[in-house]
Parts: C-alpha cells; sequence; structure tokens
C-alpha cells in the first residue's frame, strides 16, 4: 500500500477518537487508501496543538476535519482531485 493519505490524531480513552477510527477505517478500505493514526499524548507538541479538538483528520497533509467524522466529506475529499 502506498503512503497513508489519512492521518487521525487522538488519544486512548476518547470516545470520538474511537468513533472516527471506526469512519476512517471504514471509507479508507473502500476506496483502497492507506491511513495511520498518531497518538498525542506521546508527543508534548501534538498534544499543546490538537489537544483540545481531537479526534482530528488530515487528508493529504493539509487539515479536513476535528471532533467529528463526516464519511460521505471524507470520501469526497479522497475522491476529488
Amino acid at each position: 500500500m502506498s503512503e497513508p493519505r489519512v492521518t487521525l490524531y487522538g488519544k486512548p480513552g476518547c470516545h470520538l477518537c474511537e468513533d472516527a477510527q471506526a469512519i476512517v477505517a471504514a471509507v479508507c478500505a473502500e476506496l483502497g487508501v492507506g491511513w495511520t493514526e498518531i497518538d498525542i499524548t506521546t508527543d508534548p507538541e501534538l498534544f499543546r496543538e490538537y489537544g483540545e479538538q481531537i479526534p482530528v483528520t488530515f487528508v493529504d497533509g493539509r487539515q479536513h476535519d476535528f471532533w467529528r467524522v463526516d464519511p460521505v466529506r471524507l470520501k469526497k475529499a479522497l475522491t476529488t482531485a
């Protein structure tokens, strides 16, 4: 699989992050797109930057969403050039 196009920033025990993870995993699997998840608690800078916004999703290196992931919007971002 190629480089992940979607990055999900979150932390353990975050119910919104768990919801986002399920949506990202499903959409990316459907489209054959790679994704990765980063735990912000392992990096103080990431925690400062995203701690109040998680989950935060990036598509192709640009911030796409925070707090909630809309599967339709994510799919559109991944299929529109």
